[in-house]
């Protein structure tokens, strides 16, 4: 089981290799997670009501990892899995700031995406102390991967599971009632 990225060049390269491999494989080929937004450096941008990112408006279909888990457990532990390149996407595509809008329609608050150039989203992960691997991962992420390519539905999970993906409203009123997007859990960074 492979869990690659859509648009990835370097994730293609490790497909290949995989599929080259001679072993029973599936690859699970992802577009961004839901979760990012809940779990991830995201969180606190949520949290503080402002998302600030180099995104603007090119269109991407949001996955939700409870699907790609479900895909994964799928593959595992069923027959008809091996061989397959599964091509997970969420039913939509969203805009940043249309993800940004649906977690403010979810949470009830006032949650703004801005968009920011290059130059200070790297300039703010590194102010914000996070490693430089990170930093390097999550500027090519958003400057290469998030192109425009990529903005076109898949059917993996449908293939995979039977059923439909969960859309991104479903995700974001789903974490409200979780309490990630509480406020007054807000991570303190640690120094």
């Amino acid at each position: 089981m492979l869990l690659s990225g859509r648009g990835e060049e370097e994730a293609q390269h490790c497909e290949r290799i995989v599929n080259e491999s001679g072993i029973d494989w599936t690859i699970l080929r992802c577009s961004w997670f839901n979760q990012n937004f809940s779990e991830n450096f995201m969180r606190d941008m949520v949290l503080d009501g402002a998302v600030a990112l180099p995104a603007g408006n090119v269109a991407e279909p949001f996955v939700d990892a409870d699907d790609i888990a479900d895909v994964a457990v799928a593959a595992l532990t069923e027959d008809g899995h091996s061989g397959q390149l599964y091509e997970l996407t969420g039913p939509e595509l969203l805009t940043f700031p249309e993800a940004v809008a649906a977690i403010a329609t979810a949470t009830g608050r006032d949650i703004r995406f801005q968009e920011i150039s290059r130059e200070d989203f790297v300039d703010g992960l590194a102010a914000a102390h996070l490693p430089q691997d990170l930093i390097a991962l999550l500027d090519y992420l958003f400057t290469t991967v998030l192109d425009g390519s990529n903005a076109s539905l898949a059917d993996g999970v449908q293939r995979a599971l039977g059923r439909e993906p969960g859309d991104f409203a479903s995700y974001a009123r789903k974490v409200v009632q979780a309490g990630q997007w509480n406020v007054a859990e807000k991570t303190v960074p640690v120094a």
